[in-house]
């Protein structure tokens, strides 16, 4: 088992998102885990990421606050404790539309090595 303290986590930087703070907690240059990228991300206010899409899958679990998800036209509202899954290649977008900072857990599949 490897054990991590939040305050441990470390920032990195998500291409394609605005008006967020992005922590790393394995996978990546986090050390851990080979085949998932694990993260915590902070959106402000009107920040978000995309629109794009990627390879990888992805899940995105709510931890506080709200996050609107664009998929193929259709918006969907998460709030605390709500969760997607992101297919691959499935063009997506992400906005906090809040007044408040939306806290999410993000979980992505790590590329072939």
């Amino acid at each position: 088992m490897i054990a991590k303290k939040l305050s441990e986590a470390k920032e990195y930087v998500a291409p394609n998102h605005r008006a967020c703070s992005t922590l790393r907690l394995f996978g990546a240059e986090a050390g851990g885990s080979k085949g998932l990228i694990a993260g915590v991300s902070h959106f402000l206010p009107g920040g978000g990421a995309g629109p794009d899409a990627s390879p990888p899958e992805k899940v995105y679990y709510v931890l506080e606050g709200e996050l609107t998800v664009i998929v193929g036209g259709k918006e969907t509202v998460l709030k605390k404790n709500d969760s997607c899954y992101i297919g691959p290649n499935e063009s997506r977008e992400i906005v906090n539309r809040s007044n408040q900072v939306c806290t999410i857990f993000v979980a992505v599949a790590a590329p072939p090595a």
